[in-house]
């Protein structure tokens, strides 16, 4: 057992050179997740006869859902409490959004980059989406709609606001 760990570390220490990258956080980051996505698999496997099939209007609402959402998690200035334990406000990085640096070491250093980088959320997010297919899929469907009307709603705001400063120039 030794062995594993000290190779753990070498490898780890040979990876991140002098910068801090929590890669036991990162490992335990995945293994929640892994966990979280089997139990929802066997859980929805035993209370349903099958799993749902999605079709192209259910794979966009939850594209645009996960997108949507996403971004709201890891850059909305409203969500800032949620992300404050491990980030540093840092400005504004676009309309309607905040900039942060992720602070801390170890799992709170991991936990700060996964809700700061959407691209990262996406996958918990889409991951949840799913699930709420199998469970509670006409909630689930509801909460798309939602979040997608929220989504087109930004591009038009950003439209508008283009059109005003063409208007004014």
């Amino acid at each position: 057992m030794n062995a594993v760990v000290d190779s753990a570390r070498r490898q780890k220490e040979e990876y991140a050179g002098d910068s801090d990258r929590p890669l036991g956080s990162y490992l335990g980051t995945m293994a929640v997740y892994a966990v979280t996505t089997g139990a929802m698999a066997l859980l929805g496997r035993r209370l349903r006869d099958r799993s749902p099939s999605i079709g192209l209007a259910d794979l966009a609402l939850m594209t645009i859902t996960t997108h949507k959402t996403s971004r709201l998690i890891a850059k909305d200035p409203v969500t800032s409490p949620l992300r404050a334990p491990f980030t540093r406000y840092s400005g504004t990085s676009g309309p309607a959004e905040v900039a942060e640096e992720v602070r801390g070491h170890g799992v709170r250093h991991a936990v700060g980059e996964l809700i700061t980088c959407p691209f990262c959320t996406a996958q918990w997010v889409a991951t949840a989406y799913a699930a709420g297919l199998v469970f509670a899929p006409q909630a689930t469907r509801l909460a798309g709609a939602t979040m997608t009307a929220v989504a087109g709603s930004d591009w038009l705001q950003l439209a508008y606001a283009r059109l005003q400063r063409a208007a004014e120039g």
